[in-house]
């Protein structure tokens, strides 16, 4: 599982969209929320919005922090003219939240709801079921007063319906059953809602935060929509980084690069993105964390040339930083639908050859397990490229379990 932050823009999205059907019609959530970005002027959004300009607003920035309040950034009971002004006023600005600073770039904009109670909800995913936290004091204050946090627990072989929701008024109950429905079918591994109210009952989320496990998106992709994985706030992009997200946004294909440690030892190159969590977290378990140098994946059958960028940018960043004691290359991945084994190492072969000299003064050595469409094919190339270059490649395929090239690359284990 991989969890990942969305936007509380995009969250509100989703929950105005399935309430409806997931409580059988006992709520509605009125989809009027809106996101401003240097790309969207709250001017271009209040010309497909018309409550903005006739409500009165509450505005805050929406880039997955939190305590918003408590940072003044947040603008509540304000005109258009008014809202216009502030969003102008901090675009771009660079504030300090916690120990991370970074520029405000997106800001939601949303009806202001009076409202003289607030309550607390969270739901967060854990090993064996989901735990849900409700509070009828809610708000800013919430932490201040978590003894009157309740706590419930959904084992992961139950439903919602199956568990007693102990002291609790009726509607409430029915929304805490509606939101975990739709928090465990749109594989939801974090949800908070805090404050949330109830206004002419209805219900209605004030401040809201989630994560959704990404390795669902293959499935969930028609629930989820177009969604968005921001990166986290005060995050910036390396030029490598960048250049990957640029070829993502051009092809069909799947390629993603995270850069975790510049000066690590063990590097991964992927095929598949459940594949890149498994590799990535067993190299955690078997304790070399810290020496983790990058996560990411290519996938959805990439075509050569977009393979040998990916590979070319990762063996760059690999071999700049040079270690005497050696450093590790794991090509891996599991066994492929329909990506072309072959094609894609063809890629992966030309950039090793342009590299080769690098990767032997930094004593890499190559450890390869792919499975799949052409996968023979494509394992031989590599064996020859070995022998080709004098780099030491270790090549295996489906008949070695996915994970068992993580420890033979990293502890020699057979």
């Amino acid at each position: 599982m991989a969890q990942r932050g969305i936007r509380e823009y995009a969250a509100k999205k989703l929950l105005s969209k399935y309430i409806n059907e997931y409580s059988s019609r006992k709520f509605q959530y009125k989809d009027e929320v809106a996101l401003v970005s240097p790309e969207n002027s709250i001017e271009t959004i209040a010309e497909k919005n018309n409550w903005i300009k006739e409500k009165h607003l509450v505005v805050k920035p929406d880039q997955l922090f939190g305590k918003r309040g408590k940072h003044n950034l947040v603008l509540l009971n304000t005109t258009y003219d008014e809202a216009k002004k502030w969003i102008n006023e901090r675009m771009g600005k660079v504030v300090e939240i916690g120990k991370t600073k970074g520029p405000l770039t997106h800001f939601l904009v949303e009806p202001f709801v009076p409202h003289t109670k607030e309550y607390y909800i969270a739901i967060k995913t854990e090993q064996n079921g989901d735990k849900i936290y409700f509070s009828e004091t809610g708000g800013v204050e919430i932490e201040e007063n978590w003894e009157k946090v309740k706590e419930y627990f959904v084992p992961i072989l139950k439903t919602i319906e199956d568990i007693e929701l102990a002291n609790i008024n009726e509607k409430i109950k029915e929304f805490i059953k509606t939101l975990h429905k739709i928090f465990v079918d749109l594989d939801f591994t974090y949800l908070e809602i805090n404050p949330f109210a109830i206004v002419d009952s209805k219900i209605v989320p004030l401040d809201l935060v989630a994560r959704l496990d990404d390795t669902a998106l293959f499935w969930d992709k028609d629930k989820w929509g177009d969604i968005e994985f921001p990166i986290p706030f005060g995050r910036i992009f390396t030029k490598e980084e960048q250049f990957i997200k640029g070829l993502d946004e051009k092809t069909g294909a799947s390629l993603k690069l995270t850069l975790l440690n510049p000066k690590g030892d063990v590097w991964l190159m992927v095929a598949g993105g459940g594949a890149s969590v498994v590799y990535a977290d067993t190299v955690i378990d078997l304790g070399y964390g810290k020496e983790l140098a990058n996560y990411g994946e290519y996938s959805g059958n990439p075509s050569e040339e977009e393979t040998y960028l990916y590979a070319k940018t990762i063996l760059d960043l690999m071999t700049k930083e040079k270690n005497p004691k050696g450093k590790i290359l794991i090509i891996g991945g599991g066994i492929a639908n329909f990506t072309d084994v072959a094609k894609t190492f063809k890629g992966i072969i030309r950039a090793i050859r342009e590299y080769k000299d690098k990767i032997k003064e930094n004593n890499v050595k190559i450890y390869v397990r792919r499975g799949g469409p052409n996968y023979k094919q494509g394992l031989t190339f590599m064996k020859n490229l070995g022998e080709e270059t004098g780099i030491p490649i270790e090549v295996y395929g489906p008949e070695l379990h996915m994970t068992r090239i993580v420890g033979i690359a990293l502890k020699g284990e057979r």
